[in-house]
């Protein structure tokens, strides 16, 4: 603080007293300046051919929901007020190949799913993750060729997988793969395609990770990617500036929507991009994150509810206009409580 304003004031009355406005709930209700609606929110599903839900050890609370009861699941979102979901497929490892081909089977479990959602659970918006890590055997989300994921290559898969999720029901493509140019190549393909209001939600800015480790113990890709990095093709979790380049090219090449992943520990990178672009700017609260305040909550560290809602909030504090979240029902539930 700076000394003279220090030396300017009264010492034992000053006249501006900050703790004025936040002695009183109501007076604190009055100024707050960043609220969490359920509007905010968007819930991620894992979806498996299972007849029963499988529980994630990595993500204690958090289940894989057999096809044949993802509309309940799904409706149950709905009661809550919860405007989207964006759904994940456990493909079976025996489905997957070098060239990710059961991404582009239209009867494939992502698409089956959608469809069956869209016809049995009105008003709620399906988002479709389009990248091929669920469906490759080595776990990348591009093409594979001498260790080299292939950028132009991969595009061309990516926008049949794009137009098939459309075709099955999805409301908004989210591509995940981070292949460069992929925005506009999709856009094309699903305007020719018949498909000009399906809208993109792009991952403009996803950052290579160690966050994601129980996300991909989720869909099974784990074990196929094992050690290798993703690091070609997703950002350097040290750089900053660069997050505002990739942004800046995916809203020229298209996107409806911006995505920034992780979340928690890229708060500035939210706030910066929100700052400078001004569009709808969403944060995704990625699997370790959750796993990391579930260990805490469940060790009795961190009390439940609050270790929820503050995270949440703090993503609409740094610019978000809302959160993918594992925690999603359950904020929704605590919101509606009050």
């Amino acid at each position: 603080m700076n000394d003279n304003y220090i030396n300017s004031a009264t010492p034992s009355y000053p006249s501006t007293r900050m703790r004025r406005n936040r002695l009183a709930d109501w007076s604190r209700r009055l100024i707050e300046e960043s609220r969490l609606s359920v509007n905010d929110l968007i819930l991620p599903i894992f979806i498996t051919e299972d007849t029963k839900k499988s529980s994630i050890e990595s993500m204690p609370g958090v289940y894989r929901i057999p096809i044949t009861q993802i509309a309940e699941h799904v409706n149950e979102a709905k009661e809550l007020g919860i405007p989207a979901i964006a759904l994940f497929p456990e493909t079976n490892s025996l489905l997957k190949d070098e060239l990710g081909s059961e991404a582009l089977n239209e009867e494939n479990l992502i698409c089956r799913a959608t469809n069956l959602i869209k016809n049995q659970v009105n008003n709620i918006g399906i988002i479709t993750d389009v990248a091929l890590d669920p469906y490759t055997s080595h776990g990348h989300d591009g093409l594979l060729r001498d260790n080299e994921i292939l950028n132009d290559e991969s595009l061309e898969i990516l926008c049949k997988q794009a137009v098939i999720q459309a075709k099955a029901g999805a409301d908004m493509i989210a591509p995940s793969d981070m292949m460069d140019g992929r925005i506009s190549a999709i856009r094309k393909e699903l305007d020719k395609s018949g498909f000009k209001n399906t809208q993109i939600m792009s991952y403009a800015a996803k950052f290579a990770s160690c966050f994601y480790g129980p996300f991909r113990n989720a869909i099974g890709s784990e074990i196929n990617l094992s050690k290798k990095s993703k690091k070609s093709y997703q950002m350097d979790y040290a750089n900053s500036d660069e997050s505002l380049r990739e942004v800046s090219l995916d809203i020229s090449e298209g996107a409806d929507m911006i995505m920034i992943k992780p979340g928690m520990p890229y708060l500035d990178i939210i706030y910066r991009i929100k700052s400078t672009f001004k569009m709808p700017t969403y944060a995704y609260q990625v699997s370790g994150e959750y796993s990391m305040i579930m260990a805490a909550i469940n060790n009795k560290y961190l009390e439940k509810n609050k270790a929820i809602i503050e995270p949440l909030t703090c993503f609409k504090r740094a610019g978000a206009d809302g959160v993918l979240s594992y925690f999603a029902l359950d904020a929704a539930k605590l919101i509606k409580k009050g």
